[in-house]
């Protein structure tokens, strides 16, 4: 390759490199797997090695991935957090061991010890005590500034608020999340249809990253402290000596750590915690390797990114082959249909793969994939199951294409897929698979607003087989309510009382109840007051409803699909004879002064709540949105008024009080 080849390639990977680290460092959102960016940042460190004049501090190969988020205070560092050299087979260990032992006979030093720790897959934090007490944590960010998520760090259980010795002194562990913890996680996530977590590592790093710590507790995040990194008054000879202090002092201590004092029994270190790696409660992603002799340390020194004095040996993901049987389709909470690979069987990574989820429609054509196929699969983060790829040399012409369906198969409802989606969705209203979901949404606060029946009382209706239907909750009988609980009556009464209170409620109310796909609260007011009836606005066309300032062609097409339904029409009749409000109850009117006006609100109201001032809007023909741009005419600033009032200043939009508000209104 001629140097300006070689230098293109270079830049090509820095580019990729960078792009790819701030999915994974920044947004923990990668987009490739580790191992593929391994191999990008082994090229690029190789080609650079070869081709030293085109080196560069701005290579990730010579500093550390991460910044800091926005939103958080920086910390800095008083020891910066390094990363680590990673290396990929064993010969690579020998050139390692090679130049530490070169540099101990320099130094006229004989007894050399490596101590082999497990490379936890999480996210780096510094925690910082004084007279024993806990009080800053922060990320590792570029290793030498991070963000300061000390109350984020409270919330793990693991980390002792204080310690036994009254002294100053800071470690560095790793925030991860176990194993099943994970799993969990993502199966909550799937059967609410959120977008799942890629690996356990990213998880952990956006949930340790969260502005609100409250999210942050609701996360079962753990730690493991594997160095010091400063203290005051104590003094160690080796690493192996500060661990064991650690754990003495009530820190949550990396558990796998071999004392090894020579290549061969640092190798079978290696491959025991490889061994042992299926069956940890906690994920990895290598070995590290470290000189044990402190003193030792200091002597062999660091680079800007790295210490000489350690390593990390990187396992590659574990594949193997198997058979694809047949796909399948589940239809979740809101309707998404989701294909699932059966597989032939295969242990990979510790457990047995039967079934995987092939994504969407786009996955398969992407991938190539037929009914019959031999595929390679994979865990990714060694926790979820994917197909890496299918191996068409092994074809028989006995496959056969998997084509998605356009009936739900659990309620035979038409499965639509809109223009930029890639989920294919039953539309049907009555799909027993989607009833948990249509029922909560149908009860919230924002909807019909039938207070007392939470998640938890329509999970006991359903499993004792008391509603099978949204307008059964308006048959519901006193007795079998009160049977939910222990001296139920009283709850029962409300109940009741709360159910037959929302049949009178608004028809904007029911709209949004209804959960018609793109149609939020504000559409669902603005199609009450316009047609002031269900049935008229089930009976409007598709070119009337597109028409309509803030509908558009995509709700309005999401609208006629919705009332077109068989399912629909029957859960209205149903709703109808249950005494159920269908009509408008709002007085129309002739004042329309903020007709195609558009307001923001920021910062904290004193006359009015924030809703009340937006159905004042609302109901002189104007409306909100949550953002400022050049088509707001309004901004409606409170005190302690944030970004909201500083954009709508750059971009010369109208900040009024509310005493200017009020006077707008009179």
């Amino acid at each position: 390759m001629e140097k300006k080849e070689i230098k293109k390639r270079i830049e090509e990977l820095r580019e990729k490199t960078e792009y790819y680290a701030q999915k994974y460092y920044d947004e923990d959102k990668p987009e490739i797997s580790d191992f593929e960016y391994d191999m990008l940042m082994v090229e690029l460190r190789n080609l650079e090695n070869d081709n030293p004049e085109f080196k560069s501090k701005e290579s990730l190969t010579q500093k550390v991935g991460g910044h800091v988020k926005e939103g958080f205070e920086k910390v800095t560092h008083e020891v910066p957090l390094q990363s680590l050299q990673d290396i990929f087979n064993l010969d690579e260990i020998d050139e390692f061991d090679e130049r530490i032992r070169k540099k101990a006979e320099e130094n006229g030093i004989e007894d050399i010890k490596y101590i082999v720790e497990t490379k936890i897959d999480g996210l780096s934090a510094a925690l910082e005590y004084k007279n024993g007490k806990f009080i800053r944590g922060a990320t590792r960010g570029n290793g030498l500034v991070g963000e300061d998520v000390t109350q984020n760090l409270k919330t793990v259980k693991t980390i002792p608020m204080e310690i036994t010795d009254k002294i100053d002194i800071t470690v560095r562990g790793e925030v991860f999340i176990a194993k099943e913890d994970f799993e969990k996680m993502n199966r909550e996530r799937q059967e609410n249809e959120e977008e799942l977590f890629a690996n356990a590592r990213n998880a952990a790093a956006g949930s340790l990253r969260q502005l609100d710590s409250k999210i942050t507790e609701k996360r079962p995040l753990d730690i493991y402290i594997f160095n010091v990194q400063k203290i005051e008054g104590k003094k160690f000879n080796s690493h192996f000596e500060e661990l064991e202090y650690l754990e003495k002092q009530g820190f949550n201590v990396n558990p796998i750590r071999i004392s090894c004092t020579n290549l061969g029994e640092v190798k079978n270190a290696i491959q025991k915690i490889g061994q042992m790696r299926e069956n940890l409660t906690f994920g990895i992603d290598g070995a590290v390797i470290k000189v044990d002799n402190l003193k030792f340390r200091e002597i062999l020194g660091t680079t800007a990114k790295t210490p000489r004095w350690a390593i990390a040996y990187k396992y590659p993901p574990e594949q193997k082959e198997t058979i694809l049987k047949d796909i399948i389709c589940q239809v979740g909470r809101t309707g998404v249909i989701t294909p699932m690979a059966i597989l032939e069987p295969v242990k990979v990574a510790g457990s047995t793969i039967s079934k995987t989820t092939l994504h969407n429609e786009d996955f398969i054509k992407e991938k190539e994939i037929k009914i019959g196929d031999k595929v390679v699969i994979q865990k990714a983060g060694d926790v979820i199951p994917e197909i890496v790829k299918v191996i068409k040399e092994k074809r028989t012409g006995e496959e056969h294409d998997f084509e998605m369906p356009r009936i739900c198969p659990v309620c035979g409802a038409e499965a639509i897929r809109e223009e930029g989606e890639a989920a294919i969705r039953c539309t049907g209203i009555e799909c027993p698979a989607k009833l948990f979901r249509n029922l909560v949404h149908f009860v919230s606060r924002e909807a019909m607003n039938i207070d007392g029946l939470g998640e938890n009382i329509i999970g006991q209706l359903l499993d004792k087989n008391l509603i099978s239907n949204i307008s059964d909750i308006y048959e519901l009988k006193f007795e079998d309510v009160a049977s939910l609980k222990k001296n139920g009556k009283k709850f029962a009464q409300n109940l009741i009382d709360s159910i037959n209170a929302s049949k009178q409620n608004d028809l904007y109310r029911l709209i949004t109840a209804l959960g018609i796909r793109h149609v939020g609260g504000k559409a669902s007011k603005l199609l009450a007051r316009k047609y002031k009836s269900i049935d008229n606005i089930a009976n409007a066309s598709f070119e009337e409803l597109s028409e309509i300032n803030d509908i558009g062609e995509v709700m309005a097409n999401s609208i006629k699909e919705f009332f077109i339904q068989d399912q629909t029409k029957d859960l209205i009749e149903k709703l109808k004879m249950a005494g159920v409000n269908t009509i408008s109850l709002q007085e129309g009117s002739s004042d329309n002064r903020f007709d195609a006006k558009t307001f923001v609100l920021t910062g904290s109201l004193e006359k009015y709540t924030r809703k009340e001032a937006e159905d004042i809007i609302e109901s002189f023909g104007g409306k909100t949105s949550s953002s400022v741009s050049k088509k707001t005419d309004y901004v409606l600033a409170g005190s302690e008024a944030g970004s909201k009032l500083t954009k709508a200043q750059s971009l010369g939009v109208k900040i009024i009080t509310e005493e200017e508000f009020s006077n707008m209104i009179k």
